[in-house]
């Protein structure tokens, strides 16, 4: 079995496949803190019972630096594996247009490869994570580039860090655009606010690129914010970890 291991701002989430199908998946706050020991205590309890098969392979995206060698160093310890690292110069199978492809987070190639693999034609990422981010693969499958916004949590986070009056609220889709209490209007203003971002950026892209393309979301505000979307088709909850699977099958007889 294969543990694929995606290392996020916010969370790491690990993915258990049983060849192509993810049979146990799990959460967890990245903790800049934690010791490679007490993950591997959190580890070997989720995987208690579960793998069975045991694990004999390890993916791993981290756009955390800091916690790269922490999940490194538990892999090697805990399971007896060397993570398979994600990074542009393994084999991808997909060419990568970017300027510099050591600046793309490991996270950006794993969704378009994953996407890709679903779509087979042009195809947008939304990933709507600690950042909002878009990626954009051609129709003959080159990861040409993308956008890079601050993410929903992060916008409503300065929201009520920097406007005296204004007080935390729960991010859920209000009754209606127009609020009539301040609880509905900042959700309004966050929820709808970032639907019309992503269709206003995808809008843009295509009309650049001169075509219609796929549309898919990813991300752990993908949910709440696809349903309020004209231009996304589609969510994938795990499509970074099935990017981590096709990436690890692509590099394993290297």
């Amino acid at each position: 079995m294969l543990l694929a291991i995606d290392v996020g701002n916010t969370h790491t989430v690990l993915g258990l496949y049983d060849g192509a199908t993810l049979r146990h998946h799990w959460r967890l706050h990245t903790d800049l803190r934690c010791t490679a020991d007490e993950y591997g205590v959190y580890i070997r309890h989720l995987l208690a019972g579960v793998a069975n098969p045991p694990i004999d392979g390890v993916a791993l995206s981290s756009v955390v630096p800091p916690v790269t060698a922490v999940f490194d160093t538990l892999c090697r310890r805990a399971l007896g594996i060397a993570p398979l690292l994600a990074a542009p110069e393994l084999c991808t199978g997909m060419p990568i247009l970017y300027d510099d492809p050591h600046q793309l987070g490991t996270d950006r190639i794993m969704n378009a490869i994953a996407a890709y693999d679903r779509t087979h034609a042009a195809t947008i990422v939304v990933d709507l994570g600690t950042a909002t981010k878009l990626e954009y693969v051609s129709g003959p499958g080159e990861y040409v580039g993308g956008i890079i916004a601050p993410g929903l949590g992060i916008a409503a986070d300065a929201l009520f860090r920097h406007a005296a009056k204004l007080y935390r609220v729960e991010l859920a889709t209000p009754p209606q655009v127009v609020g009539r209490n301040m609880v509905h209007a900042i959700q309004s203003g966050l929820i709808y606010g970032y639907a019309s971002l992503v269709d206003g950026l995808v809008a843009r892209m295509q009309r650049e690129i001169k075509a219609e393309t796929r549309v898919i979301a990813t991300g752990g505000f993908a949910r709440l914010v696809a349903p309020e979307s004209e231009r996304i088709e589609a969510v994938e909850e795990f499509l970074t970890l099935d990017g981590l699977r096709l990436i690890y099958e692509r590099n394993s007889d290297q």
